[in-house]
């Protein structure tokens, strides 16, 4: 799964005003006592003249600079950064640098007068605390209310690096589902498909969703046929079965060689001779659950090095087509000869043929090797281009999903399944696919 990336910003703290309003007769009274004070005077002195300029003197200071002053107007004058008329003698508003007429200092949002003491500010304009709320203040893709702060005043979330999906921490703790196949959480206005195995899937994913072997036939020949292209054909015809959760994880400890497996497994190349149960019809969806879910034992025998490859039910297809092709790789390998690999060398090159796969659908017209680069033309294969899919035009929520799972394997942390895909996919971009194939069969390792 890929990581969550948590984030955390500052909750906008609020602006107060400058000054509350005043009206002409309080300034003049103010203008009077500053003049008196700054310069001594006295009651029962004759100097009026100087008394009327220390008042005009007052009356002309002013703590701020005022927005875009016109010069039509003497200093003594305040214009609304509003309107930008004179606001003259009464009550007015002094914020952000500038004066304002009560009416003329508005929100940005609504464009209704702000009343309050505080207000919130973004930029250049104001807004109501409530309404920069609505507009800034994240909420959460799953409950759909505003994410809280946390202790230290910080709006504290969670956000799926791909999908850029954000979510109340709280939601990774209170049981909430997430997708089996694109890791999404459940909205509360969207309810996911049980699958009855502790998985869910999204209705998205349940759109191209395989659900038994019958259905999964088209899909396995074609990648079948997707070797064949690649001069990789596999002449043994291998029983492809798929199955329930429970079934591959029994299947798994049936195996006498052990195999390096993902933490949660979603195919397997079976070796050793099994009865398994597969999955005979597609189920039924009643009340957000699968239910009818018919199976069949099937006994395998062993005819050659590889007796069956079993995929889990219920994934896009998609994901279940780059589960085939890196479950066909590991059969490739074991019925072409290649012994004693390393889990990072053979998991590696496995999932370099899945995002082949992923990304001959995604991008259709791509060169036949797990590069898009000049320098896969090396590979001695003989045909230039994937085959075509046997599906038609994808949606694009499912173009989307295949650069999910693309990113997904390009991204892998894990030492065999991630480091394995870079050190392979690197080794076939400069050398091509045949090339390391070769090297691989006569060193055990990857070329560099």
């Amino acid at each position: 799964m890929v990581g969550e990336e948590s984030i955390a910003w500052r909750a906008p703290t609020a602006r107060s005003m400058g000054d509350r309003p005043r009206s002409g007769d309080e300034e003049l009274d103010c203008a009077i006592e500053d003049a008196k004070r700054n310069n001594g005077y006295k009651q029962g002195t004759n100097n009026d003249e100087d008394l009327e300029k220390a008042i005009q003197e007052s009356l002309n200071m002013n703590p701020y600079h005022p927005y875009n002053p016109t010069s039509n107007f003497p200093r003594r004058h305040k214009i609304c950064g509003g309107c930008k008329r004179e606001i003259g003698y009464g009550h007015y508003l002094s914020c952000m640098g500038s004066y304002w007429h009560a009416q003329c200092f508005c929100c940005h949002a609504c464009n209704m007068p702000i009343t309050e003491t505080e207000f919130s500010l973004s930029g250049n304009y104001a807004y109501h605390k409530s309404c920069y709320k609505n507009l800034h203040h994240p909420k959460c893709d799953v409950c759909h209310q505003f994410i809280p702060t946390n202790r230290a005043g910080l709006i504290e979330y969670r956000a799926h690096p791909f999908w850029s999906q954000k979510y109340c921490p709280s939601h990774e703790y209170d049981r909430t589902p997430r997708c089996c196949s694109c890791e999404r959480m459940e909205s509360r206005n969207m309810g996911y498909i049980s699958l009855g195995d502790g998985r869910s899937l999204c209705l998205e994913c349940l759109d191209s969703a395989i659900m038994d072997t019958g259905d999964c036939q088209p899909l396995y020949h074609s990648i079948r046929d997707y070797y064949e292209g690649m001069n990789m054909k596999i002449d043994q015809q291998i029983p492809m079965l798929l199955v329930e959760r429970q079934a591959l994880n029994e299947a798994m400890e049936g195996e006498k060689e052990i195999h390096h497996h993902m933490p949660e497994t979603r195919g397997l190349c079976l070796s050793e001779e099994q009865t398994v149960s597969s999955i005979l019809r597609r189920p039924r969806i009643g009340r957000n659950k699968i239910v009818d879910m018919k199976t069949h034992p099937q006994k395998l025998i062993r005819k050659c090095e590889v007796t069956a490859i079993l995929i889990l039910y219920g994934l896009p297809r998609l994901l279940t087509g780059s589960i085939l092709a890196h479950e066909l790789m590991h059969g490739w390998l074991r019925l072409k000869g290649y012994r004693n690999l390393s889990p990072e060398v053979e998991e590696g090159i496995c999932q370099v043929l899945s995002y082949m796969w992923l990304e001959s659908e995604v991008l259709p017209g791509s060169r036949n090797t797990a590069s898009t680069s000049s320098a896969a033309a090396s590979s001695s294969s003989s045909s230039s281009f994937y085959p075509p899919s046997k599906k038609g035009g994808k949606s694009d929520i499912e173009k989307k999903l295949g650069q999910f799972f693309m990113n997904q394997i390009a991204h892998d942390t894990s030492p065999a399944y991630g480091e394995g895909f870079r050190a392979a996919n690197a080794s076939v971009n400069k050398y091509g696919l045949r090339r390391t194939l070769d090297h691989i069969r006569l060193t055990g390792h990857f070329p560099v």
